[in-house]
């Protein structure tokens, strides 16, 4: 069994592209879709148009929620530039997308936590702003009462792959079309990829056990920063150029 996972692609059509390209290149046919799709100032009518026909089994992040259950002068900055570009088709489409699936019968695939689609999962922010590994006791806490061998997630646009002492592996891909951000949840936090890449994670069972590979490809970043820092959001541009938040 081999597939690839993408997540946290955020209107980068360009990003979706590349990465698209290259898990043909692998010769892989099957995909999964760990959410957070359109929501940015970037193009998510060209994005979603790319993900509807893809054979590919999706969930839904917590920007695609904020795009179906609240209107749009509530809407965050990133999430009302979204939905100004979609129509009553792509609404329909995310409306069909569970929060969280089985593939497979062996894959649990969430957002950021089976029980909450903003929860940080691999990563834990501490007061002073610092992004770090969660303890592994909070970690398999969260995976309490899932049974698939492996379980995957997002959210964080950080790619990380923790064994738990059971055996299952979590994994988070990073991020295709985000490879930075500022958040002031649970306090004000920074993350940052180091390279404008879009990231995604070959995931393949071997001899019973589960392997991972990420995968970082390059694409025109250059584009996208242009575009965001022509939408107004300058410190989005200098993430898609670079990596870094500055």
């Amino acid at each position: 069994m081999r597939f690839a996972a993408i997540a946290d692609i955020h209107g980068n059509y360009l990003a979706l592209e590349a990465v698209l390209a290259d898990i043909r290149a692998q010769g892989i046919v099957e995909i999964v879709n760990l959410g957070d799709m359109l929501s940015g100032p970037l193009d998510a009518r060209r994005t979603i148009e790319i993900l509807m026909p893809l054979d590919a089994v999706h969930v839904l992040g917590n920007h695609d929620r904020y795009l179906l259950d609240r209107p749009p002068e509530k809407m965050g900055s990133w999430d009302r530039p979204a939905y100004e570009q979609l129509d009553a088709a792509h609404l329909d489409w995310l409306h069909a997308q569970p929060m969280t699936r089985v593939f497979c019968e062996q894959v649990f695939l969430c957002h950021a936590t089976p029980g909450s689609d903003e929860v940080y999962w691999l990563d834990t922010v501490h007061p002073d702003g610092a992004v770090a590994l969660s303890p592994l006791d909070r970690i398999e806490q969260l995976a309490g009462g899932i049974t698939q061998s492996l379980i995957l997630c997002a959210h964080t646009h950080l790619a990380r792959a923790v064994r738990l002492r059971d055996g299952r592996l979590i994994v988070n891909p990073g991020s295709v079309g985000s490879p930075g951000f500022r958040d002031k949840h649970p306090f004000p936090h920074v993350v940052e990829a180091g390279t404008p890449h879009a990231r995604y994670a070959i995931l393949e069972r071997v001899d019973g056990t589960w392997q991972v590979t990420f995968r970082h490809v390059a694409y025109d970043h250059e584009a996208m920063a242009a575009l965001a820092r022509r939408n107004g959001q300058p410190e989005l541009a200098n993430a898609l150029a670079t990596g870094w938040v500055k």
